[in-house]
């Protein structure tokens, strides 16, 4: 099965099939492509769609992904962003694998079909040239004869006339003779030119033609069968990356799986807990004997003891008193006729303990929360005491190392005076030492606030308690005893801060050595990796992509001694360059 054999003719229609097998090429290219677009398209929404429900940072949404509920949800959406990578990766093979070879393969099969179909129309035109001759020489030959004919045919008549003088029928003879002999060269022409033709013509039709579509078939036949590897890759691009995919579905099935609505439930408990004790049974109060109504101690109506009928100013509470009555503990009093006890209510003015209650109920009547959380349940106050607590100890911590790295920069200049003034730290050292201080303070009032709810808790494990380490070991904030329970316009309870204790700053202790004798030997070499201003005494200024000798490294600082030469040296931040150690100082 041969194209040159079996369509030998057909060299016009060969030459449009293989350029509709080119087309197919390019037509196949343009759907990978859009394919590989889609997918791209698709990846992008998916990761649009993850972050769109993503928790928003600081806000209460990322509060509710503590139940395990949300925390599947959000492993959910992490795992589409897995599932939305793959999609990018099946476009990037698709791109990589397919459509640059195969658009490279196109471009080589352009140009060696043009150079197959060249050398056929060159053979053609070789073929047409001989047959053209031939023609020319058949005409030329056919054209002679009949001249001789005529020759022949005049001196004949010439010959037989015998009026014509001997002169003109010897010039008759000859001209006959010539032509004869033009037609019989005619005729040796014609034929050479015949057998010329006719072993192009052999040559033509059972060696270049076949050679040529021979040629032209394999290109045609690798076409297809890179076509038909192209789809394989396509299918297999897609295969590569199915189990990846399976394992992010798997996973959010495992995340599915690990939901347990105890757990959530249990969390609720935590969030809402108010500490309080249900409300008692109320008695029953006895109309009969209209001046002697009692009313139990346990009676919504009850207020906390003698002397504090206080009305309830505005808050939270209103409509949902029962939650936030608090058991009388005290020793059974006597009780008073309910119409008593409302004349003296309606009659006599609410007793503002102090100040600081007016100023809480004011401002949740405005809408402000109280700087010590007391509009909320016992329990909710404690979580939220702590939480502060929490957050003062992590600004004191982060003060602290601060003021050791600038003592630790002071202690440097002290040591090198040529490197800087240790008098232009002193001026934030003090500041740092203020905030300090206004810390610790605040973070003692916190701790008085959140010791007083822990009293009135029910006990509660060693675990459970908080854990301020960091805080009780530098500090050792002592609480008044004596301060005095207040009772706040919206029910709950606080109490006066007594003076804030004064709190000592711990001197740092540094060992950092410096010779000032001789200038330090490298131990390394560094290249920063961005540019640093080195405005402030003792820094160095650094170019990115500078290379530059090491000769302190980082003592916990954060800054690492450098020098470029011998006249210049100075700290930069470790953070801005990449050290590269040597092995001896390394191995000491």
């Amino acid at each position: 099965m041969s194209w040159g054999t079996e369509l030998w003719d057909q060299f016009d229609n060969l030459e449009k099939h293989t350029q509709w097998g080119i087309d197919i090429l390019e037509k196949y290219i343009k759907f990978v492509k859009e394919r590989t677009e889609i997918e791209l398209s698709y990846a992008k929404q998916l990761r649009n769609l993850s972050k769109k429900y993503q928790p928003k940072k600081n806000s209460k949404e990322e509060e509710e992904y503590r139940y395990t509920a949300c925390k599947a949800f959000l492993s959910t959406l992490n795992e589409m962003n897995d599932y939305a990578g793959q999609h990018e990766v099946i476009s990037e093979n698709l791109t990589s694998q397919i459509i640059t070879g195969l658009a490279r393969y196109v471009q080589e099969v352009k140009q060696e079909r043009k150079s197959h179909f060249h050398d056929g129309r060159k053979a053609q035109q070789h073929i047409e040239t001989c047959w053209k001759q031939l023609e020319s020489s058949k005409r030329r030959f056919e054209r002679d004869c009949k001249e001789a004919d005529r020759a022949q045919q005049y001196f004949e008549k010439m010959d037989a006339d015998i009026n014509v003088t001997k002169a003109d029928v010897e010039k008759a003879r000859q001209q006959a003779q010539t032509r004869h002999q033009m037609a019989e060269d005619s005729k040796a022409d014609y034929s050479s030119n015949l057998q010329k033709f006719n072993l192009e013509q052999r040559e033509y039709y059972h060696t270049h033609v076949p050679n040529i579509f021979k040629k032209i078939q394999e290109m045609e036949e690798r076409r297809i069968v890179r076509l038909g590897e192209s789809m394989k890759t396509y299918a297999e691009v897609d295969r590569q990356v199915i189990p990846i995919i399976g394992k992010c579905l798997d996973e959010i099935v495992k995340a599915a799986e690990s939901i347990d609505q105890n757990t959530d439930s249990q969390l609720v408990i935590e969030a809402y807990k108010s500490g309080f004790e249900p409300p008692g049974d109320i008695e029953f109060e006895d109309y009969t004997q209209p001046m002697k109504r009692t009313v139990s101690e346990n009676s919504l109506s009850n207020s906390r003891g003698e002397g504090k009928a206080e009305p309830k100013f505005g808050g939270k509470s209103k409509g949902k008193l029962w939650p936030f009555i608090k058991k009388n503990k005290s020793p059974k009093q006597q009780k008073e006729p309910l119409s008593h006890r409302f004349n003296e209510f309606m009659t006599s003015k609410p007793k503002i303990h102090c100040f600081r209650s007016l100023k809480r109920g004011l401002s949740l009547k405005l809408g402000a929360a109280p700087e010590d959380f007391s509009n909320l349940p016992p329990e909710q106050r404690r979580k939220k005491l702590q939480q502060k607590v929490d957050e003062l100890n992590k600004e004191i911590q982060k003060e602290m190392d601060q003021r050791e790295a600038i003592t630790k920069m002071k202690d440097v200049y002290l040591k090198n005076p040529q490197m800087g003034d240790p008098a232009s730290l002193d001026h934030k050292l003090t500041e740092v030492n203020q905030n300090i201080e206004k810390l610790r303070l605040e973070a003692q009032k916190f701790e008085a606030w959140l010791a007083e709810v822990e009293g009135r808790l029910p006990a509660r494990s060693e675990q459970a308690r908080r854990q301020s380490g960091l805080y009780d070991a530098q500090t050792a904030p002592t609480v008044n005893n004596c301060a005095q329970a207040r009772e706040s316009p919206d029910g709950s309870y606080t109490e006066e801060q007594s003076q804030e204790s004064e709190v000592k700053v711990l001197a740092a202790d540094f060992d950092d050595e410096f010779d000032d004798e001789e200038p330090l030997p490298a131990i390394g070499t560094c290249k920063a990796l961005y540019t640093f201003d080195g405005q402030n005494e003792g820094t160095i200024s650094v170019v990115e992509g500078e290379t530059l000798y090491v000769i302190e490294e980082d003592k916990g600082d954060g800054w690492t001694r450098i020098r470029r030469n011998e006249d210049e040296e100075g700290y930069v931040p470790t953070s801005y360059v990449e050290v590269y150690l040597d092995k001896n100082a390394k191995d000491s």
